[in-house]
């Protein structure tokens, strides 16, 4: 039996990329290369996220995969709303989340995660809305990711980068500062009941 040529399907798509470029370069088809490009990242993600999820031992296939994803979805339409930067790198944040998902022994997978998460949130918050005060919003995505690493992973010494961002970034201050300030009295009551709560909970 004849083996399979792998150079045939990726010829394949070179003569079609090349076609729709073409296309698209004259007028004829508008948008032809932006649909191929976006495809060819699609099924680039489809197999690498088939990869990590037939295998969670490859867990390396899922940061690509999400990332790819995220730049199909940019290609396809994210990115002419100004949600292109949040499309790919909340995509690879997804990526490195699921590989702590899979085997929760990979903590470290939670910070680039969780970084990158924050980041793309600027990001649209910057494209989409044209906020330009995001400092906070970013210290404020990066000291909450500190603390999905200190209660997910019981990381006892990442609550201290939490709790020093968190506080920055309520003195840094956010676009959405009147709604944060009900946040933060929240938490406070919240805190304060639970530790008169905790008090009279008798000590073992």
């Amino acid at each position: 039996m004849k083996r399979f040529d792998y150079r045939l399907p990726i010829g394949a798509a070179l003569v079609l990329g090349g076609i729709l470029m073409l296309l698209d370069q004259t007028g004829i088809l508008k948008g032809a290369s932006r649909w191929f490009w976006a495809g060819l990242l699609a099924l680039g993600a489809l197999l690498s996220l088939y990869w990590f999820f037939s295998n969670p031992e490859r867990w390396w296939a899922a940061i690509p995969g999400f990332a790819m994803l995220g730049l199909s979805a940019s290609a396809l339409l994210l990115d002419r709303i100004g949600w292109g930067g949040l499309a790919f790198l909340g995509g690879t944040g997804l990526g490195f989340w699921a590989v702590f998902l899979a085997e929760r022994r990979r903590w470290w997978a939670i910070l680039p995660g969780g970084f990158l998460l924050s980041l793309g949130a600027v990001s649209a918050m910057t494209e989409a809305y044209n906020l330009t005060n995001t400092g906070g919003v970013l210290l404020m995505g990066f000291g909450i990711t500190f603390l999905l690493a200190g209660l997910l992973a019981d990381l006892h010494w990442a609550y201290i980068p939490a709790a020093s961002l968190l506080v920055v970034a309520f003195f840094a201050g956010t676009p959405f500062t009147g709604a944060l300030q009900y946040v933060w009295i929240g938490t406070l009551l919240a805190a304060g009941i639970l530790l008169i709560g905790a008090s009279f909970v008798p000590r073992k």
